[in-house]
């Protein structure tokens, strides 16, 4: 049998290696170059199809917003069209495992949020952040102490006192029992050392309201959540549980300012499932990433109250294990794990 060397793999040097072959009697290797060539092919075109992007969250809230404008300047800069999906549900849990169990091929990345670390504790999902594989966190909301005006107390610290000294009387609504802002109420109530009841109500505008109302003394919110009635009169934001002050309320201190150590809010991010290559992640970080850095996304970010936060997909990895224990602690001190 005669050997060859292929100098350049192009259609002329296809064409007279395979009637070479066919030639000697081999023309089964027609095939195989074939296929070779189509998987070369699918590698150096990604992405050659439309790319799903899933919220876990209905249409019209935080979650879903980012996401759609995410998809919509992303086109701008890889040469394909996104769009979204809301597959919702199970507190996040059916459109995270539904990005689990996607085909690994960089066509279907999945929007993931803070419950993604809480809900197989809570006992709600087995899925956890090892079920997906990191591409980029984009946002970080802190979670605020919100009060009345004319609470007896003007600072964290004079809340903080307050409740020592009158154990389990100061009343915190939330969101819900499990909700980010109850998990960060009770965090907060862990460190600083004191006793407060939290009272879950359907959604951060109720519980807004049950402070206003006098139902509650205080509330776990976002800064974003409770900015209508503070700028409008009946509530003052207390302290900030982010590592920065917020442009939102420039004045309010940050717990670690007022002498706590502790930092405590919702967050989205991008993954997708946990098999997808290296490349066509890498690709999918690089698309995301000049989203992110477009004067479009900061602009539309700024104008809704989102704060922008960056983790490329090995530091959004650490910090999603990081998340995944604390929150572990957390739920395990107040046993409200089903």
């Amino acid at each position: 049998m005669n050997h060859f060397k292929i100098m350049a793999y192009d259609e002329i040097t296809r064409r007279r290696f395979v009637q070479t072959m066919a030639g000697a009697g081999i023309i089964s290797i027609a095939g195989c170059t074939d296929q070779l060539e189509g998987q070369l092919g699918e590698e150096q075109q990604f992405p050659s199809q439309k790319i799903e992007m899933v919220c876990p969250w209905a249409a019209g809230g935080g979650t879903d917003r980012t996401s759609r404008k995410i998809a919509e300047l992303a086109g701008n800069h890889l040469d394909t069209s996104f769009y979204v999906t809301n597959k919702t549900g199970g507190t996040g849990s059916v459109g995270f495992n539904s990005v689990a169990d996607a085909d690994p091929n960089g066509y279907t990345v999945g929007i993931t949020t803070v419950e993604l670390c809480i809900i197989s504790h809570l006992g709600v999902s087995d899925i956890t952040p090892k079920a997906l594989k990191p591409v980029m966190q984009y946002n970080f909301d802190p979670a605020s102490i919100t009060v009345r005006e004319d609470a007896p107390y003007g600072t964290i610290q004079e809340f903080v006192t307050h409740a020592k000294d009158n154990p389990g009387t100061i009343k915190v609504s939330n969101s819900g029992t499990g909700s980010i802002w109850h998990l960060s109420a009770a965090g907060f109530a862990q460190e600083a050392n004191i006793d407060i009841k939290h009272i879950g109500y359907d959604g951060g505008s109720p519980a807004t309201k049950a402070v206003i109302n006098g139902e509650v003394q205080a509330t776990a919110a976002s800064p974003a959540e409770v900015a209508p009635q503070v700028k409008d009169g009946p509530l003052k934001v207390l302290s900030i549980m982010g590592r920065e002050r917020i442009d939102l309320f420039p004045e309010v201190p940050t717990l670690k300012e007022s002498g706590f150590d502790f930092t405590l809010g919702a967050w989205r991010g991008l993954s997708v499932p946990s098999e997808t290559s290296d490349d066509r992640t890498s690709t999918l970080h690089d698309t995301y990433k000049s989203v992110y850095d477009s004067d479009a996304f900061k602009s539309f970010m700024t104008k809704n109250g989102f704060r922008q936060v960056y983790r490329g997909p090995d530091e959004y990895g650490t910090f999603l294990s990081s998340e995944y224990d604390r929150f572990k602690k957390i739920i395990e001190q107040l046993d409200i794990s089903k």
